[in-house]
């Protein structure tokens, strides 16, 4: 099973990792290690799926899995499993997972070594502030360390004026996030990952590591809704040791 570990300070303390297509029992268009249930796929191929990955990471707990609605909630992880509708997922009991779920849209981690949380930011949540809700819950935002993990690229995600508009009258600075598309006019290519950096640097967040990916343009590692319509997830998932 590939998972991608991010490289950041905290490893010693918090475990995290991002999931790929590899290790699973899904097959056709879900081809892999899908995640997710809500997408089409054989409900017991997906529970199996969900099983291998929490064995591999050995955690004690079930893990909280979220009804995701691009929305701004944020709840604590807790191992009754219930599936509760949020997109950011906190806690601060060890062995306690916090899961999101993406295909494009960007998962971020984040801790200060005592705490660990996971929002799930779409351009949606994003410009309405899924980032600086989950990064509530934390006491002292310049302890904070954050981690971009694999999202739509800036050469793949275009978007049109409108959400350009949303995030240049919500965010200054924004626009430089934004590239036009010459040969179409009022399209443009946006950068997930700088306007995840600048709201987060804007909220006083001082650690920023992560977004060297694209899911969009690497098939073989990652699902993408954008790219292939009918597809799985994967999970970013997150615990304190």
């Amino acid at each position: 099973m590939e998972l991608i570990v991010p490289d950041w300070p905290l490893s010693s303390r918090v475990g995290a990792c991002v999931s790929t297509r590899d290790g699973g029992v899904s097959e056709g268009v879900f081809s892999g290690l899908n995640l997710g249930d809500h997408v089409g796929d054989d409900p017991l191929k997906v529970a199996e799926n969900r099983r291998r990955l929490i064995a591999e990471l050995g955690l004690e707990y079930p893990a909280q899995w979220l009804r995701q609605v691009h929305g701004t909630g944020v709840v604590e992880s807790r191992d009754d499993g219930e599936v509760r509708e949020a997109d950011g997922c906190w806690s601060d009991r060890p062995r306690q997972a916090c899961i999101v779920m993406t295909a494009d849209c960007l998962p971020v981690f984040f801790s200060d070594g005592d705490r660990v949380a996971v929002a799930h930011a779409g351009w949606r949540g994003l410009v309405v502030g899924v980032l600086e809700r989950t990064l509530a819950v934390f006491a002292e935002p310049a302890r904070v360390h954050c981690w971009l993990g694999p999202a739509i690229g800036p050469s793949a995600f275009e978007v049109g004026d409108e959400v350009r508009a949303a995030f240049c009258a919500a965010q200054p600075g924004a626009a430089g996030a934004f590239v036009a598309r010459a040969d179409h006019p009022g399209k443009w290519f946006a950068d997930l990952y700088r306007l995840a950096r600048q709201r987060l640097e804007l909220a006083g967040v001082a650690s920023v590591g992560g977004g060297n990916f694209c899911t969009f343009s690497d098939p073989q590692r990652f699902y993408s809704y954008r790219r292939d319509g009918e597809t799985g997830r994967m999970a970013s998932v997150i615990w304190l040791k």
